[in-house]
């Protein structure tokens, strides 16, 4: 039995020195130190050998065990530092090549747009103040003199929830529920951008959901003239400084007097072409002085408080600005069409 622990222990040395993979080492543990390994088997025929015998070649045993699991965990060691070698040699970077640029993306132009009208009312001290796209009836039409059974109302059809509640047709509640929230108790100046739906067709200028941005300023002593003021400072800023707006009379329940803004075509100034429809204007936005209605039932004395409210399609301000011919562009996600206007 000694001599057959030598020959073992001899053969398992030698595999080991010949194994080049942590596999055929693995497969070495198992066949010599595993349960049904020959080394094992010998230990299992101990109970044969006299009392004498058995300190011996258990001793015997246990050293070669230990020198074979020494000898595998040495050459582990090794074999795991020629693959770390090799690994590193394989995954050398060179770190004086040049980087690969990393594709930077941009705002979408219709949020360069509305940052930029941002900019500009703030610029003019008016607040931007945001509300719910799901509105209730009340403040979507009632609150701003659009009774139920009013007319005007056939002028927008909705995206009706329930009776009550709706997708918002345009940002006016949020004027109406700031000045309810105010209550009359001080002026207020702001607009209220956001995402608004309507029943249209989808075409080149047209599209069930869109965004507006609208102004409001009520305060004391408010005037027609001061509304054309902002408005002129708006298209100036928007559209060069050689743009000149004229107001045309106009209906809205909501103000009253109403009015149509028109800039001068940028193309023939104001001369008359194709862009303009030979008229040397192009129709921007609508406005008015708020109806003395609005204002009571919003809690302001309108004998005391005017103002003037106003709004836009920032949709509108892109195409006219940036020559965009098709209001679906926007929607569409054709990058090739989103990234020319990275910088804009």
């Amino acid at each position: 039995m000694k001599d057959q622990l030598q020959v073992l222990e001899k053969e398992a040395l030698q595999k080991i020195e010949d194994a080049d993979s942590l596999k055929e080492l693995q497969d070495v543990r198992v066949a010599y130190l595993g349960k049904k390994g020959p080394i094992t088997e010998v230990l299992k025929g101990m109970g044969k050998l006299s009392k004498e015998e058995r300190p011996v070649i258990g001793e015997l045993a246990n050293t070669v065990r230990g020198n074979v699991a020494e000898a595998l965990n040495r050459k582990k060691a090794d074999i795991e530092a020629v693959e770390l070698e090799k690994q590193l040699a394989e995954e050398t970077i060179d770190v004086t090549l040049p980087g690969r640029p990393v594709p930077t993306g941009g705002p979408h132009l219709l949020t360069s747009i509305v940052e930029e009208i941002e900019d500009l009312f703030i610029g003019m001290g008016f607040e931007v103040r945001e509300g719910p796209e799901v509105e209730t009836d009340y403040y979507n039409f009632e609150a701003l003199n659009l009774p139920k059974g009013h007319p005007a109302r056939d002028m927008q059809d909705s995206f009706y929830i329930t009776e009550d509640i709706l997708l918002r047709t345009h940002t006016s509640p949020v004027q109406a529920r700031t000045m309810n929230m105010i209550k009359g108790e001080r002026p207020v100046k702001m607009i209220c951008p956001g995402k608004v739906y309507r029943r249209d067709t989808d075409d080149a200028t047209h599209s069930h959901q869109f965004t507006q941005i609208e102004g409001l300023y009520v305060d004391k002593h408010v005037q027609m003239s001061d509304l054309k003021g902002v408005l002129d400072r708006f298209a100036k800023q928007m559209f060069g400084e050689d743009r000149e707006i004229r107001l045309r009379p106009s209906f809205f329940p909501f103000t009253e007097p109403s009015v149509e803004m028109d800039i001068s075509c940028k193309v023939c100034h104001g001369k008359g072409c194709s862009v303009c429809k030979k008229t040397g204007w192009i129709e921007i936005l609508g406005a008015g002085m708020v109806h003395p209605r609005v204002l009571e039932m919003a809690g302001y004395d309108p004998d005391i408080y005017s103002g003037f409210a106003f709004g836009m399609g920032p949709e509108r301000i892109a195409m006219l600005k940036y020559g965009v011919d098709d209001i679906r562009h926007f929607y569409t996600n054709d990058i090739r069409f989103l990234k020319q206007y990275h910088q804009a």
